[in-house]
């Protein structure tokens, strides 16, 4: 399985936000210039986020958006599917007509596949990913160097 841009992108900046969300709210410009990402996409996705109750916007100055829930109460197949990606390794996504209308040969490996990928990634909260020792150590880094830019808004430390 590939996991689209969309899915992986959204992934990221879920758990930018989660390791900055004690801080106070993020911008999409912060998470942007930090991973990378382009800030009409992260706005695209931030709908959508939005929209599952996964995000919530803060207005004003100093605004930006928070995590709508605890990080242990999200996890990474939650934030995959809000922004309509699926976990799923059949051909024929589901609809068993993947040989001449009808069911392939590997049908079932498939289809276990997707389910088993499915149950891995909602057994992940953005809390438990961002714990991770290399994860913090990761977001060290990234925020020195947003320092070391002198971004706009200067993130601070995890």
């Amino acid at each position: 399985m590939r996991l689209s841009t969309k899915g992986r992108y959204a992934v990221t900046a879920m758990l930018d936000l989660a390791i900055h969300d004690r801080d106070g709210p993020v911008t999409l410009a912060d998470i942007s210039q930090a991973q990378g990402i382009s800030l009409s996409y992260l706005e695209q996705l931030f709908s959508k986020l939005r929209k599952d109750k996964l995000v919530e916007g803060v207005r004003g100055p100093g605004g930006g958006y928070r995590l709508a829930r605890m990080p242990n109460q999200i996890t990474v197949a939650q934030v995959i599917t809000a922004v309509d990606e699926q976990v799923d390794m059949m051909h024929c996504k589901g609809e068993s007509n993947c040989q001449d209308g009808e069911k392939c040969l590997t049908h079932e490996l498939w289809e276990d596949l997707s389910q088993r990928l499915y149950e891995f990634l909602d057994g992940i909260t953005l809390d438990q990913f961002v714990q991770r020792p290399e994860i913090k150590e990761i977001a060290r880094r990234q925020d020195e160097e947003a320092k070391r830019m002198n971004f706009v808004f200067p993130r601070p430390a995890a």
